[in-house]
């Protein structure tokens, strides 16, 4: 047997048994380079397979001629690129989501759990979901517009109206007041 293992495009059948003659050999100087790039063996496994994986589809698809392990190595070179910048994204996202200033109401006063769900549960299913979105799930207007299909300003009205909503149904239920 020797160094180098080389898949041709063929009949599926064909391509099937090169690809896993291929595999067998460059199994692991693929593994190997990524093993030593990625933080954990895990992830190396993954990307491992995503390499393989294009080049059964390369080979299917007849966009590869011939591939080698060199190919291969490209190919996983790629998949680390990508798992790199997928991870990095997701950082900045995590980052920007746990580090964004969330605006004090000067309303808000600390209530009973039960008390708000008996209170949300009278309120509209809007007004609902805009202060479940903004005041218990803790997002952005902006989010909470992206997800209610509304603009900001549209949101941030819809968010007063809702607020203003809660504290008259809690006044009524507390008997302060009347819903009127």
């Amino acid at each position: 047997m020797s160094n180098t293992a080389t898949a041709y495009a063929g009949d599926n059948r064909d391509a099937a048994a090169n690809l896993l003659a291929l595999y067998d050999r460059a199994l692991p100087q693929v593994y190997g380079y990524l093993v030593r790039r990625c933080d954990s063996s895990t992830i190396a496994e993954d990307l491992t397979a995503d390499a393989f994986m294009a080049a059964a589809k390369a080979l299917l698809d007849g966009t590869a001629g011939e591939i080698g392990i060199g190919w291969l190595i490209g190919t996983a070179r790629h998949k680390l690129i990508d798992h790199w910048r997928r991870t990095e994204r997701d950082r900045k996202a995590f980052t920007l989501i746990a580090t964004e200033d969330i605006a004090t109401d000067p309303n808000d006063e600390p209530i009973a759990t039960a008390h708000a769900h008996e209170v949300l549960d009278q309120l509209s299913a809007e007004h609902r979901a805009a202060l479940t979105l903004r005041y218990i799930d803790g997002l952005p207007v902006s989010e909470v517009a992206r997800l209610l299909d509304r603009s900001p300003h549209a949101t941030e009205s819809l968010i007063q109206r809702a607020k203003a909503a809660f504290r008259s149904v809690s006044a009524h239920i507390e008997g302060k007041g009347d819903l009127s």
